[in-house]
């Protein structure tokens, strides 16, 4: 039968403890601190870790003991405090991963282990890893650096006074054209001395009074970071139960609310509150339809390719449907309308986002179960590491979607103003503060397509939108982009142009700057200086001798 015996490795004060402990919650288990007191194949290992002091150490060890025990799970106890990141952590691959749990947690874990699913339940940790030490700085880091936080603490000045201010205020208006300013100061500052990734990415972009955090990543990395407060069980290890884990994840980030941390203007934010959860929910409820029946059919990757394009606008269609109600009319030009219907005649739902990435890279471990590649590893569909990196890939395409959504909203409740009670924020309700609103979204759609969307591509980065804790934030991954760079127009290929230039030029305007240093040292050490010191010496051998005749 079923072995009910549990192999505890730890010191022997704690293990002592704990096996008295498992085996009062667990009477039909039996706990066994040494290899010489099994009488069967354990069905669980567990191995308790006071300190990580030597994680290299530790990972060779844990992949011996997997291997050793095979097909037993392995189940890791970590202590409470760790001067690791979880990214680190996540490197311990094994079933299960516990970081200080409390009984009733190890218990339900021993548990999932034991009928072949995986468990990770890591804390929110404190910054506390350890950082290499900082190394001389010249000349132009400290002058990027520098400037840059303190026009991100004036930029965070202004945005706390615009807070405290009554909206379409004068004075309003004045700070709004110091932060441009700033803003502009800023892109000059890079300019001129040029990204230095290594210190860049500790700054800080004060954003609507938000703090952001802008990541940017390595050719073949997502951020694993400490914020994440990694929290996965997987009752099985396959793509389905992998899909739940994330649409459970996702829906408890939207009902903690959205907060835009994005730093630019969301057309999902002109929606109520209650209409901008529905329609993430229903996206997210529909595209869980669409991965069932595609799953559901026995089709090779090509026919589940088209047939994602032929249910994609379905998808679209039934997500707006279900945001607005299927069953609720308002007036249009004196004629009572169905809300869902009219819409749908009137939104374009075609439109593609070119900054989506390749379907492919979503659908596959989902529909045929594809490993996926993560920090240049290939791991199952069941890491935690790759269904991190799925879960970021999911939220974007469903953000990305809600935009083209709501946008559409937009546009449609600029022709019918019954509809903006219904669905808008009461802020919009306003003629004018639509218009408004319409006008900011094109203006900033137009500069991202002409302006930001080469740059990026030049720069092989693709803009992620992830949900994360009620917040929507954005994330720049690294890949390469030189299809896409290659089918840029004119005007688009000028602006990637301009920034190879800029980088052949930095390096001559920084040699540049640096040699008129030195000539400016030498002008005043060596020719001013010295005149000085021979009209000083003059003046003072003058009035000596004035003083000796005297």
């Amino acid at each position: 039968g079923e072995s009910n015996q549990i192999l505890l490795l730890a010191p022997n004060l704690l293990g002592e403890s704990l096996a008295v402990q498992l085996s009062t919650v667990e009477p039909k288990v039996e706990v066994c601190l040494k290899q010489e007191q099994l009488t069967k194949h354990p069905c669980v290992v567990i191995w308790s870790l006071e300190s990580l002091e030597a994680p290299i150490a530790i990972q060779l060890e844990l992949r011996r003991l997997q291997e050793y025990w095979r097909p037993a799970p392995v189940l890791l106890l970590l202590p409470s405090k760790i001067r690791l990141e979880t990214k680190e952590f996540l490197q311990f691959d094994c079933p299960g991963l516990l970081q200080d749990p409390d009984l009733e947690t190890l218990k339900d874990s021993i548990k999932t282990l034991r009928g072949g699913g995986r468990v990770v339940r890591l804390k929110n940790q404190t910054k506390e890893s350890l950082r290499n030490p900082q190394t001389a700085m010249g000349l132009g880091q400290w002058l990027l650096i520098s400037g840059i936080q303190q026009i991100n603490n004036d930029l965070k000045e202004i945005d706390q006074l615009i807070d405290s201010m009554p909206k379409s205020n004068f004075q309003e208006l004045l700070l709004s054209g110091r932060k441009r300013e700033l803003n502009a100061s800023k892109n000059l500052l890079y300019w001129i001395w040029g990204p230095i990734s290594a210190k860049v990415d500790t700054l800080e972009t004060n954003t609507n009074s938000k703090k952001v955090n802008y990541n940017y990543l390595g050719a073949t990395g997502f951020p694993m970071t400490e914020e994440l407060g990694t929290n996965i069980k997987l009752a099985k290890r396959d793509a389905i139960t992998v899909w739940k884990e994330i649409r459970n994840r996702l829906e408890k980030s939207i009902d903690l609310g959205l907060l835009n941390s994005t730093g630019s203007l969301l057309a999902i934010e002109a929606l109520s509150l209650s209409r901008q959860k529905g329609l993430l929910l229903n996206l997210l409820s529909q595209f869980e339809e669409v991965i069932y029946k595609l799953r559901s059919t026995e089709n090779n990757i090509t026919s589940y390719k088209e047939r994602w394009n032929e249910l994609k606008h379905e998808l679209l269609q039934q997500s707006l449907r279900g945001m607005t109600g299927s069953y609720v009319r308002l007036p249009l030009q004196g004629k009572l309308n169905p809300v869902g219907d009219k819409l749908l005649e009137l939104a374009n739902l075609s439109d593609v986002d070119e900054e989506l990435p390749d379907i492919e890279q979503m659908l596959d471990p989902l529909l045929i179960d594809t490993p996926i590649i993560v920090d240049g590893q290939i791991l199952p569909v069941d890491d935690p590491r790759a269904l991190m990196q799925l879960e970021i890939y999911v939220s974007n395409w469903i953000i990305r979607n809600a935009e083209l959504i709501s946008s559409e909203v937009i546009e449609a409740c600029g022709d019918w103003p019954e509809l903006r009670r219904y669905l808008l924020i009461s802020d919009l309700i306003s003629t004018r503060e639509l218009e408004r609103l319409r006008n900011q979204l094109n203006s900033q759609n137009r500069w991202k397509y002409l302006i930001q969307r080469p740059i990026q591509l030049y720069e092989s980065k693709r803009l992620f939108y992830q949900l994360r804790n009620g917040n929507i934030e954005p994330l720049l991954i690294t890949e390469p982009r030189d299809e896409e760079l290659s089918k840029l127009g004119w005007w688009q290929q000028q602006v990637a142009l301009l920034v190879e230039i800029r980088d052949a030029m930095a390096p001559q305007l920084q040699s540049l700057i640096r040699k008129l240093g030195d000539l400016m040292v030498i002008l005043l050490t060596q020719v001013i200086g010295r005149a000085i010191g021979l009209i000083g010496r003059g003046i003072a051998q003058g009035m000596g001798r004035t003083l000796s005749r005297n």
